[in-house]
């Protein structure tokens, strides 16, 4: 018997619609194939649905043959949001849905071996790329759920379980779909812990911030430790613009599929401010990879990207900023990824130590404060 369910696998920000196609027929006792370009995560689910499957009291096919197949097949599937799509299509092919078709609604979600549902990577893009086909519902797990909310023109529905999805295809009526105001949630999320005004002195290296954000420039502070080269830094994102629905969005959806979304929020409402390490590499910071996953450049896209110790970080790292920076729209586009490409907007900011006998023409009384340029 074959069965059909919707998906969606994230490769760089975007999403694509993945149809899983499960087939149960005649095979051995321990013929379970996943084929599709499936990555480890999606090979391991097996073991994963097999479990969920039998702990929440719904028969699997043991002496018959699975086949799930995850089309289109020349695109490479990675992550666990496969997992409760293709649990659902081996209920199915036991007849838990009576019947029913599920073209209508995508499914992500990461089985518990006690059939709970746990939180994904990139439940907005999946939303929106669900929205762009004409889908008209998404089912996703309720810690993603706030964030899949955001799109308009979609139903979003929050599960728990395993059983709770069952029960959500065989009664949708009884469910009620998750709405969120994302205006509400910017305003709630809006909230910096720290702000450039708690910043006593200073007032040049302030008044040159308060320029380069003005003019989108970036800048350079030079000092010696303990100038407040990084705690200037650090409060750049609270004078800048508040966040439209629009960048906020862009930026969740990078943090999303990078994994370091807070589920709480469901929303980016804060300018982003990345720090990476002096010994990061090349990939770390300006992202890629077979996979193409965002680095720290994109991360900081609407945001900060801060160098600190600048003349410390490895020089193939520094050269592949050349061109970002050369240009005035920096693009986001991968070989492997769509030809649209996307373009980020950051602001970056480096600092670096006063170099042993380097001479500052600056006056005694302050020769603490940080130099701008």
């Amino acid at each position: 018997m074959l069965f059909k369910t919707l998906s969606a696998s994230v490769y760089g920000i975007d999403a694509h619609v993945v149809q899983v196609e499960v087939d149960v027929g005649v095979g051995g006792m321990e013929d379970f194939y996943v084929v599709g370009l499936p990555d480890n995560a999606v090979k391991e689910s097996r073991q994963r649905v097999k479990s969920a499957l039998k702990n929440c009291g719904i028969d699997f096919p043991y002496g018959q043959g699975v086949t799930i197949n995850l089309a289109p097949a020349d695109l490479r599937k990675e992550g666990s949001a496969f997992d409760l799509p293709m649990a659902l299509g081996l209920a199915g092919c036991q007849g838990q849905f009576f019947g029913k078709a599920l073209d209508k609604m995508m499914f992500l979600g990461e089985l518990s071996l006690d059939g709970s549902v746990r939180p994904v990577r990139g439940a907005l893009s999946a939303a929106i790329a669900a929205r762009d086909h004409g889908i008209k519902a998404v089912a996703v797990p309720e810690s993603n759920a706030k964030e899949a909310a955001v799109v308009e023109g979609i139903e979003v529905y929050a599960l728990k379980s395993l059983p709770h999805a069952v029960d959500l295809i065989n009664s949708p009526e009884s469910f009620q779909r998750v709405k969120v105001d994302a205006q509400e949630m910017l305003r709630e999320s809006a909230q910096y812990s720290v702000d450039l005004k708690d910043v006593h002195g200073q007032q040049a290296a302030k008044r040159a911030l308060e320029v380069s954000c003005a003019g989108g420039h970036n800048i350079l502070f030079i000092g010696p430790p303990g100038a407040g080269k990084t705690m200037l830094a650090k409060r750049i994102p609270t004078i800048l613009p508040s966040m439209s629905l629009e960048e906020a969005i862009e930026t969740t959806r990078i943090h999303s599929v990078a994994g370091i979304l807070e589920n709480a929020t469901g929303l980016v409402g804060t300018r982003p401010f990345r720090s990476p390490h002096h010994t990061i590499s090349d990939a770390g910071l300006i992202g890629g990879g077979a996979v193409p996953r965002p680095g720290e450049v994109s991360l900081g896209h609407n945001g900060v990207l801060f160098l600190d110790e600048l003349p410390e970080f490895q020089r193939n790292v520094l050269e592949v900023m050349r061109q970002p920076l050369d240009d005035v729209c920096p693009r986001y586009d991968p070989a492997t990824c769509s030809s649209g490409g996307r373009f980020l907007s950051w602001r970056n900011l480096v600092a670096k130590n006063k170099a042993l006998g380097q001479l500052q023409h600056i006056n005694s009384q302050t020769s603490q404060n940080p130099v701008c340029g």
